[in-house]
C-alpha cells in the first residue's frame, strides 16, 4: 500500500527514538524474520511480516482485526518470560488508518486467566496516521499499587492506563501476553514493532510544587505563581471580547424557540416527537454542563513524601489545603496526610478569600462556554446564583443491604426503615432548594449495584441474608407463585423441606431465572416508588432525574425507573450515543438525560486518560463535539453532562486512586483551549441541531 510522507516522517522519528531512549532495552520481537511469527496465536485476526510504513529496509508485525468481540494477536512461547528486571513492556504502534484505535495489552502469569484472575489489562489509544511509542508499566501490583491508575513512562512514551486490579503477577512467570481490541466494527489494522522490556521509571519528585508533572512540559504548563494572575487577566479580556450565546434566555432555555406554558418550575415536554425540558418560564431547555464545579479533589502524601517536589510546611497558609483522610477504597494507602494541589493553586490566583473569586470565575466561564447546567457532585455554593442545577441525593441510614456479588450491594427496599432512610437523606437538601426555580432536579443514588437481573434475588437468598426483609420479601412472592414446597421443587429441581428452608438452587434452569427476574421487577418498582413518594412530599416542585445507570441497566430495573421517575438517566461512556443502540428508550417514552461523559488524553502532563481514551487535546475536543451532536440528536435526551470541571490529582484522588485527564480545566486552572472551542462551537449551535434533528 502506499504510505504518506507524513506517516513514513513519524515512523522514522519513532524508530530514532527507540533505538536512542531504550540503550538499555531487551529486546523481544523486532519482526525482522518470518521465525517470530512462530510465537504467535491470532484470534480473529490475520498477523504476517510486513515492509509497508516502515523504515526502508526494516520490517514490522502487521495486524488486520476482524469485527469481531475481541479479536487479538496473542504472543506465547514454550518457556514462560521472565520479566522480574523490567521495568515496563514498550511497544511501538503505528495506525494507518484515517480514526483513531484504542488498543489493549493484557499480561497473564497463568494459562487460566480469564480478564479478572491472573492477569493485568491496560489500554492505549494510537492517533490516526501515527507511530507511537507506549508503555505497560510492570509493577507486580500495577499501577495502584502506587496510590494512581496511571504511572509516568520514558520521555516521548505514552503510558497504557490500566485498568485497576488487584491481581499481583508473578512477573517470573509470564506465560503470555497479547495485543486486543474491543470490537471493531470493521477490520483494523495497526503495525506492531519492536517489542522490548525497559527499566522502570523513577516517580521521585514526579509532582512539581503546583501538582503537575515535572517528567515533561506542554503547552500550557505553569513555570511560576505570578502567571497565574497574567493568564487569569488574559482570560478574563478575551471572555468579555466573545460574550455569551445570544439565543439564551436567563435560564438558558431557546429564547429564540417556542414557547411552551409556564409553571415556575422545570418540567418536561415532547415536541413534535422529540423529548425536551422546559424553564419556568416556558422556553424550551437542553441540559449541557460539568459535573464535579468544586475546588478539588485530595491525593495522599502520607507515605508517598518522594513524589512530591513540594508539600507545605507548618506556618506556611497553604497548608490549609492539607488535611488528614480516611476510607479509601482502594490502594495501598487507606488512611494519612492528604493535598488538594488545585485547591493550592486557587488561593495562589485569588488569595485567601479564593472561594469567592474562583466561584465567580467559574460561573463566568460557564456561561462564556455555551453551558447552561451545573451538574452532580457540584458545590452548592454555586446554586442559587442565576445558573439552573441539580442536586445530588444519596441514600444513607441503617437499613438492611442485599449483596449483588463481587463485594457490592445494594438497598434492601423491603426492610421498613428504608422510607425513612430516604426522608433523613434528602430532608435537609429539598428544605434549601424546593422553592428554588433555577433547581432543575435531583438524582438520588448514582450507579446502583443492581449487577445481572438475576443478582438481586442470588443476594436476597444468600446465607447471609435468612431472616431480612428482603429473604421475607422473597420468600413471598414465591409463595405467590407455588402453591406449596413441593411445586417449588419440582420447578427449580430442589428438595427443599419447606418454603422457609429455601435457598439459592444448585443450578439456574428457566424457572429460577423467571423467578429471579420477577423478584428483580420487585424490588426495582419498590425502590423507586419509595424514593418518588418521599421525594414528592419533601419537594413537590422538582424533576426526580433517576439514578443515573452505569451504562445499561436490566430491562426489569429500567421499566420500574421510567414508571415512576421523571426523567431517567444514564451515564453513557462512549465515543458517541450510536442511536440503533438506544432505540429501545423509545419504548419507554421517557425523556432521558446522560448523567457523566468525558473523554481524556496524555498529552498535557496527565498519566490516564479516564474513561473515553483520545490520542490529543485536539481529538478530544472533537470527540466531545461528535458525542454532544449524537445526542442532541436523537429525540429521547434532554441533556448530556460531562464529567468534570478539573482534572483530577497526577498523583491519585485519595478516594480510589483516580488520575485521569477529564477536566475543562487543569490543576492549575488553565482551561483546556481546544476542548472548549469545540464545546463553545457545538453549544452555540444546539438548540437549532436539536429542533432540526441534525448531527
Amino acid at each position: 500500500m502506499e504510505t504518506p510522507l507524513t506517516y513514513m516522517t513519524l515512523r522514522i522519528l519513532a524508530f530514532a527514538a527507540a533505538l536512542a531512549g531504550d540503550a538499555v532495552a531487551q529486546g523481544l520481537y523486532t519482526f525482522e524474520s518470518a521465525e517470530e511469527l512462530a510465537v504467535l496465536r491470532p484470534g480473529n485476526a490475520r498477523a504476517a511480516i510486513c515492509s509497508d510504513g516502515v523504515t526502508e529496509g526494516e520490517k514490522a508485525l502487521c495486524v488486520d482485526f476482524q469485527p469481531a468481540a475481541w479479536p487479538k494477536v496473542l504472543f506465547r512461547r514454550a518457556a514462560p518470560f521472565d520479566f522480574r528486571e523490567a521495568g515496563e513492556l514498550a511497544v511501538d504502534i503505528t495506525n494507518p488508518g484515517a480514526e483513531a484505535v484504542t488498543f489493549r495489552i493484557r499480561i497473564d502469569d497463568d494459562l487460566r486467566a480469564n480478564g479478572t484472575l491472573y492477569c493485568r489489562t491496560a489500554a492505549g489509544t494510537v492517533a490516526p496516521g501515527a507511530t507511537q511509542t507506549f508503555a505497560f508499566r510492570l509493577d507486580s501490583a500495577g499501577a495502584m499499587a502506587w496510590g494512581m491508575r496511571g504511572l509516568p513512562s520514558h520521555q516521548g512514551t505514552a503510558t497504557m492506563t490500566e485498568n485497576p486490579s488487584s491481581w499481583r503477577l508473578d512477573l517470573s512467570h509470564i506465560v503470555q501476553f497479547q495485543i486486543f481490541l474491543s470490537s471493531p466494527p470493521d477490520e483494523v489494522r495497526l503495525i506492531v514493532d519492536n517489542i522490548r522490556l525497559r527499566p522502570q521509571v523513577s516517580l521521585d519528585g514526579m509532582a512539581d510544587r503546583f501538582g503537575q508533572f515535572s517528567g515533561a512540559d506542554w503547552p500550557g504548563k505553569l513555570s511560576s505563581e505570578e502567571e497565574l494572575a497574567e493568564r487569569l487577566a488574559a482570560e478574563r479580556t478575551e471572555r468579555e471580547e466573545r460574550g455569551t450565546p445570544g439565543d439564551r434566555d436567563r435560564f438558558g432555555g431557546w429564547l429564540e424557540g417556542p414557547r411552551m406554558g409556564a409553571t415556575g418550575f422545570f418540567r418536561t415536554e415532547k415536541v413534535e416527537g422529540k423529548w425536551w425540558l422546559v424553564t419556568p418560564e416556558g422556553t424550551l431547555f437542553f441540559s449541557l454542563g460539568p459535573t464535579g464545579v468544586r475546588t478539588g479533589d485530595t491525593t495522599f502524601t502520607t507515605g508517598r513524601e518522594n513524589l512530591f517536589q513540594w508539600l507545605p510546611e507548618e506556618g506556611d497558609p497553604l497548608r490549609r489545603h492539607a488535611s488528614y483522610v480516611s476510607g479509601a477504597v482502594q490502594g495501598p494507602i487507606r488512611e494519612g496526610r492528604a493535598m488538594n494541589f488545585y485547591g493550592a493553586n486557587l488561593e495562589r490566583r485569588y488569595g485567601p478569600e479564593y472561594l469567592a473569586g474562583w466561584a465567580e470565575t467559574a460561573l463566568a466561564r460557564l456561561s462564556s462556554w455555551g453551558f447552561n447546567t451545573i451538574a452532580n457532585w457540584s458545590d452548592d455554593r454555586l446554586f442559587g446564583r442565576g445558573v439552573p442545577y441539580v442536586v445530588p441525593g444519596g441514600i444513607g441510614g441503617t437499613h438492611g443491604r442485599i449483596p449483588t456479588g463481587n463485594g457490592n450491594t445494594i438497598h434492601d427496599v423491603f426492610d421498613t426503615r428504608f422510607a425513612g432512610s430516604v426522608r433523613n437523606s434528602l430532608r435537609a437538601q429539598a428544605e434549601r432548594h424546593r422553592d428554588d426555580p433555577f433547581c432543575l432536579g435531583w438524582f438520588v443514588d448514582n450507579e446502583l449495584s443492581w449487577g445481572a437481573n438475576t443478582a438481586v434475588a442470588a443476594g436476597a437468598l444468600s446465607a447471609g441474608m435468612r431472616g431480612s426483609a428482603a429473604f421475607g420479601a422473597m420468600l413471598g412472592l414465591l409463595r405467590e407463585r407455588y402453591a406449596d414446597v413441593e411445586q417449588l421443587n419440582a420447578a427449580w429441581g430442589t428438595g427443599f423441606a419447606s418454603f422457609e428452608a429455601v435457598g439459592a438452587p444448585p443450578a439456574m434452569n428457566e424457572r429460577v431465572r423467571a423467578d429471579y427476574v420477577a423478584f428483580a421487577r420487585l424490588h426495582a418498582r419498590t425502590y423507586f416508588r419509595t424514593v418518588r413518594e418521599e421525594l414528592r412530599g419533601l419537594d413537590p416542585n422538582h424533576l426526580y432525574l433517576g439514578a443515573r445507570f452505569a451504562g445499561l441497566a436490566p430491562s426489569e430495573v429500567a421499566e420500574a425507573c421510567a414508571e415512576f421517575c421523571d426523567v431517567m438517566s444514564y451515564n453513557i461512556y462512549q465515543r458517541r450515543v450510536e442511536a440503533g443502540r438506544w432505540e429501545f428508550l423509545k419504548g419507554y417514552d421517557k425523556p432521558v438525560i446522560i448523567g457523566e461523559f468525558h473523554f481524556g488524553a496524555l498529552d498535557r502532563g496527565m498519566l490516564h486518560t479516564g474513561l473515553g481514551p483520545t490520542a490529543s487535546q485536539e481529538e478530544r475536543a472533537a470527540a466531545y463535539g461528535e458525542y454532544v451532536r449524537s445526542v442532541l440528536a436523537h429525540p429521547s435526551f434532554v441533556g448530556a453532562h460531562w464529567f468534570q470541571w478539573v482534572d483530577q490529582p497526577l498523583t491519585g484522588r485519595t478516594r480510589d486512586g483516580e488520575n485521569y485527564n477529564i477536566g475543562l480545566v487543569s490543576i492549575v486552572d488553565e482551561p483546556y483551549r481546544e476542548l472548549l472551542e469545540s464545546a463553545r462551537t457545538v453549544h452555540g449551535e444546539a438548540y437549532w441541531l436539536r429542533w432540526l434533528g441534525v448531527l
